[in-house]
């Protein structure tokens, strides 16, 4: 984990929640369905309490949207992941239904979560939590030597978590040899999964994430922070899940996909131009994800290249679809169809592509409640989306301009990671921010000195200036 620190910022979350239009507690309808569907759901006939599942997640987590076991299967593996059944604790068209359907997702700040569905469900009752038996979705599927997928299984069943791992806790046991039986072949099947992402030129960013955090008393700081390599391992899980989750909705001829297009070609363009500017090299008949899988991602110029080419994964949308599959079915970014399964408690529509998976592999009909509301679901994400984003970038906006106000025409050290012909993105070597630069023709993975010229915590704007 790399990790850059400031002196903290006592930033007005509050505020700016409200500024936003954030949505705030929930009504006491919703929670009193809520309350109801907590203390009387009805759990599954199948039995698989008997599978050792454990719940590998941030620590801290709460609203505990999956656990896994993964045991050898012949020269190959058999991956076991329950996902909370959030429907049998939503009743369609109810307060709590219609609660999320304006919410869309769980929204993140710093000093609270603001949840999709009330926390006596998302943090109780539908929550993997350990030694609980829960209603959940339980995948089975069986992989060959390679990683690659031979069979796949999905139905309701009741589990029961043996365990809450956190990712530092995880990998420090990954390290040392003693991490519980269920997930120590994690490395084995995540390492398989993301060679086959690479020979399906998947484009995999991996940006270091700037992350505001606390810092004493009310206030915050930024820290730049990499993903640690059990955090890849375990995403591959559920991307896996997700991809045949399409696999399944394809099949039927019902679904709703998380979509990419394509890199365009402009855009493959500048990241060649990017690549030669920084030094690196781009072999011929390469694509954009045979490249980024080679960088170096403790190196500075390198990391210039990767956040340059997240301009090759625009135009994300949800994709439904009754009857024939959509012209567009692949996610460019994983390089296979994919759809959303694996986060009910936390993002509406995998509610919806459970039951869509749950009837195509019985060969049942799809419940009236989804196909009713599916053809609006992209829509409703859409929405859920740009909002999530907005506040993210707000989050981290609000505390850049704080920590930067009384620094106004001092100097900085900076790494140019974007341009074009009179401005630039940089980031700051210390503290961890990311900005725009104006200056002509700035050179792409160089360092350079700037002088801030803006930071006003009131517009949340930070400039820098050659």
């Amino acid at each position: 984990m790399v990790a850059h620190k400031v002196a903290g910022a006592p930033v007005d979350f509050v505020a700016l929640r409200e500024e936003l239009a954030v949505p705030g507690d929930f009504a006491s309808d919703v929670l009193a369905e809520a309350d109801r569907a907590a203390g009387g759901v009805e759990l599954p006939d199948e039995d698989a309490t008997g599978i050792p599942l454990v719940t590998v997640d941030p620590p801290g987590s709460r609203d505990l949207d999956q656990a896994v076991h993964i045991s050898a299967s012949g020269d190959g593996f058999e991956v076991s992941y329950a996902i909370a059944d959030v429907a049998a604790f939503v009743r369609p068209g109810g307060a709590v239904d219609l609660e999320a359907q304006r919410r869309g997702e769980t929204l993140y700040f710093p000093d609270r979560r603001v949840p999709l569905h009330p926390p006596v469900l998302s943090e109780g009752a539908a929550s993997l939590l350990p030694d609980q038996v829960r209603p959940a979705v339980l995948w089975r599927i069986q992989l060959d030597a390679r990683g690659e997928v031979t069979e796949i299984g999905v139905r309701r069943a009741r589990v029961r978590s043996r365990a809450q791992l956190d990712y530092p806790t995880l990998q420090a046991q990954l390290d040392g040899g003693g991490a519980p039986d269920a997930v120590a072949l994690l490395p084995q099947v995540g390492t398989r999964r993301l060679q086959l992402a690479r020979e399906r030129h998947a484009i995999n960013l991996d940006i270091p994430e700037q992350v505001v955090e606390p810092d004493g008393d009310h206030r915050w700081t930024l820290t730049l922070r990499a993903p640690l390599p059990v955090e890849s391992w375990n995403a591959e899980i559920s991307l896996l899940t997700g991809m045949c989750a399409a696999q399944l909705m394809l099949a039927a001829g019902r679904g709703i996909l998380r979509t990419v297009p394509e890199p365009a070609r402009e855009a493959v363009d500048a990241l060649r131009r990017a690549a030669r500017a920084i030094g690196i090299d781009w072999p011929d008949g390469a694509q954009p994800g045979d490249v980024l899988a080679t960088v170096d991602r403790g190196n500075a110029r390198h990391v210039a290249f990767i956040e340059h080419a997240a301009a090759l994964l625009r135009g994300a949308a949800y994709t439904a679809f009754d009857g024939s599959p959509p012209e567009l079915r692949t996610h460019a970014g994983i390089g296979a169809a994919y759809a959303h399964v694996t986060a009910p408690l936390r993002r509406l529509v995998d509610r919806y592509g459970s039951e869509l998976c749950l009837a195509a592999h019985a060969g049942t009909a799809v419940p009236d409640w989804v196909r009713e509301r599916l053809p609006d679901m992209p829509a409703t994400m859409a929405t859920a989306d740009r909002r999530a984003h907005e506040i993210d970038r707000a989050v981290v906006d609000a505390t850049e301009a704080w920590l930067l106000r009384d620094r106004v025409g001092e100097r900085f050290a900076v790494t140019v990671i974007d341009a074009d012909a009179h401005a630039a993105t940089v980031v700051v070597d210390e503290p961890a921010i990311r900005a725009r630069c104006t200056g002509d023709n700035l050179p792409v993975g160089e360092k350079i000195t700037v002088t801030l010229a803006e930071a006003d915590p009131k517009t949340r704007s930070v400039r820098f200036q050659v």
